[in-house]
């Protein structure tokens, strides 16, 4: 694809292995309210987390190119497994489209803030047992100490809606009650679900520790990325995002009002 196609009033392109990187859309539009917004969900074959990463990768590719569609000025991954096993592949395949992962955003923000250098990072059971948050925030700063968690039913219980729920709670507790006692001072929600959860992750590792939720930090680094660029979109109107997925799940409009407290905008189906 060549650049020349490309200008400020391109969209931005994010693809997530499902819903969860709407909190990810809901975060840049908050940073970037003029900017259009492409949006892919790969509904069909969510979730990515236990799959191989040959299978990973592939899926990768085929999101990538389904956005390329659109001729996107940047695209962000917003799924952790993704920025964890296959980030090169969305940048081979995005040729001189900037690509930006939520998982290095994260672990950026993370390493700035942090006082005592040890950083917490709840994900899933593929993007901990890649070990690649704790390898970015090493890349940061090698002599911080990272204590990392899979949370694997906190997925399934944002999707329920069970936002103030006993049963999160109770989940929330077994999960966090060992990295909250281990003396960390950050935490890095690195799943775009978990910050659905936030309140009930709040209360239990309590003021002192610092959260951080990589959807926010990504479009941080979207802004800074397009601002030094030049391409940031110059309009003051606010766009929907335009919405694709490769399956309409049944909950899905009451998903996107969960994630995004909208109602849902039109959506496209796209084969895969």
């Amino acid at each position: 694809m060549s650049q020349h196609k490309i200008s400020p009033d391109s969209p931005i392109g994010i693809f997530d292995s499902g819903i969860g990187g709407l909190t990810v859309v809901k975060a840049v539009q908050a940073c970037l309210p003029a900017e259009r917004i492409i949006y892919f969900g790969d509904t069909a074959r969510v979730p990515y987390g236990p799959k191989s990463q040959v299978t990973i990768r592939r899926y990768a590719r085929e999101d990538t190119e389904i956005l390329l569609k659109h001729q996107p000025k940047m695209i962000i991954v917003a799924c952790n497994t993704v920025s964890a096993l296959a980030l090169d592949v969305v940048e081979q395949t995005a040729g001189d489209i900037p690509v930006i992962g939520v998982l290095k955003a994260g672990a950026e923000l993370a390493a700035r803030r942090t006082r005592s250098g040890k950083i917490g990072v709840i994900g899933t059971q593929a993007t901990i047992l890649s070990n690649a948050y704790a390898c970015a925030i090493n890349e940061e700063n090698r002599e911080f100490e990272v204590v990392s968690k899979a949370c694997p039913l906190f997925v399934p219980l944002a999707e329920e809606g069970f936002i103030d729920h006993p049963a999160t709670r109770l989940v929330a507790e077994e999960y966090l009650s060992g990295i909250a006692g281990s003396e960390i001072d950050t935490l890095v929600l690195g799943c775009t679900h978990y910050p659905i959860l936030r309140r009930v992750i709040e209360q239990i590792t309590g003021p002192g520790i610092s959260i951080i939720d990589s959807a926010e930090a990504v479009a941080g680094k979207a802004r800074e990325l397009l601002s030094a660029q030049g391409m940031l979109n110059p309009g003051t109107g606010k766009a929907l995002p335009h919405l694709m997925v490769s399956d309409l799940p049944q909950k899905f409009r009451e998903l996107y009002r969960l994630f995004m407290g909208t109602e849902l905008p039109d959506v496209e189906l796209v084969g895969i």
